[in-house]
């Protein structure tokens, strides 16, 4: 069967059978709303957008026709997507969404939801969307997203129907971007491992050279941390290139929703500033403050990814069949490695401690990411990492 809609979900040949029955009508097979989870880059959103696709396809995600190709791209009337680049969904853009969902298609075959970060709802959020997904109307599918079951509210995900996805394998990954986004196949295979099956993050370092420099940026680190003071630059230089990524991020979109405000609200060529400018302005910039603030936290979050993959090799080579770095001093192949273009600096690391000391570091960057989550100061949660990482 040709792949059609599935073709850039990797590995996920179960839940993609699960969805096709759904599509295809199978007794049994559907329901109204489906709580798709999987860790970051397993492709739940790429579920969630094909299985839409193939609701409003009449071949069920043959891939080719105009519902096919709308609904994947966002343009379908009946297909709606939803995701956020705020902290959380409150309940205004909630009950937008359950308006929407009471409405027949005028279209397609089905009124299709997709919240691409269920996750990252409120409380009121989550409150206003239950009734929704309790009484849905006839031809309503809501498609739910989260990293896992238990991150979405218990009365929400009790009404889903649970679909898993899981990491692809970083071959499987690297074979499609070599296949779809022609990347060269030694690059697609190094960004694979150093994604670790994230797609779209393997996607990103195949495609931004800056991006693959970042990444080894960070890789320097534990090679610059030898005193008090180094943690101390290490992570204010670290803290401070995520500010600027996330700066980079949002600034063209900024200054594009402002221009959009301002014509809305009628400031003419004479500077006319109507009554109403200066609480819609502020409104926007708390909009804008936010968003910045969750891209910082996703760009630190993803430095302290890489970081880990460190201490992640440098554990395997000390532990591998017991022998600690045996392998690596014999010349025989050592264990697989995310950052294998750095063996050679990974064994060095490795010799000079022990795996005590670097699952003692590891733990101390789940911590940060913790404390990230909770809004902690971001210096002050990087600082205090930092200084653990010399200590080990």
């Amino acid at each position: 069967m040709p792949p059609g809609v599935w073709a850039d979900l990797v590995g996920q040949q179960g839940p993609v059978g699960v969805l096709r029955r759904a599509a295809a009508g199978h007794r049994h097979a559907m329901s109204h709303a489906w709580l798709v989870v999987g860790p970051p880059g397993s492709g739940r959103s790429t579920a969630a957008r094909a299985f839409a696709a193939a609701l409003q396809c009449p071949r069920q995600g043959c891939g080719q026709c105009s519902e096919c190709r709308t609904s994947l791209s966002g343009a379908h009337p009946d297909v709606t997507l939803v995701r956020t680049e705020m902290l959380s969904i409150g309940v205004d853009e909630v009950r937008e969404l359950v308006r929407r969902a009471a409405m027949s298609p005028t279209l397609g075959r089905r009124q299709v939801l997709v919240v691409e970060d269920a996750d990252r709802l409120t409380e009121r959020g989550a409150d206003a969307l239950l009734k929704s997904i309790e009484e849905p109307a006839p031809k309503t599918v809501w498609l739910l997203c989260a990293p896992t079951a238990d991150d979405v509210v218990p009365t929400i995900r009790s009404r889903c129907r649970l679909l898993t996805l899981a990491t692809p394998r970083p071959a499987d990954v690297a074979a499609l971007l070599h296949r779809r986004d022609g990347v060269e196949e030694s690059l697609a295979a190094e960004v694979a491992r150093a994604a670790q099956g994230h797609i779209g993050r393997a996607r990103v370092l195949a495609r931004d050279e800056s991006a693959r420099e970042r990444r080894r940026e960070v890789l320097r680190i534990p090679g610059r941390l030898t005193d008090l003071g180094a943690c101390l630059t290490a992570a204010a230089a670290l803290v401070e290139s995520c500010a600027a990524e996330a700066g980079a991020a949002t600034a063209e979109v900024d200054a594009r929703e402002r221009a959009a405000l301002e014509e809305a609200l009628g400031f003419g060529a004479r500077g006319a500033r109507p009554k109403q400018a200066a609480s819609a302005l502020r409104d926007l910039e708390e909009q804008q403050r936010a968003r910045a603030k969750r891209f910082q936290r996703d760009a630190l979050d993803r430095a302290l990814t890489e970081l880990t993959t460190w201490y992640r090799d440098v554990l395997a080579l000390q532990t591998c069949q017991a022998r600690e770095v045996a392998p690596e001093l014999e010349g025989r192949p050592g264990p697989e490695l995310v950052n294998e273009e750095l063996r050679p600096e990974l064994a060095a690391t490795a010799r000079r401690g022990t795996p005590e000391a670097t699952l003692r570091r590891i733990d101390a960057l789940l911590a940060c990411r913790e404390a990230l989550e909770g809004n902690v100061a971001p210096l002050l949660a990087v600082e205090a990492m930092m200084i653990a990482l010399v200590r080990g």
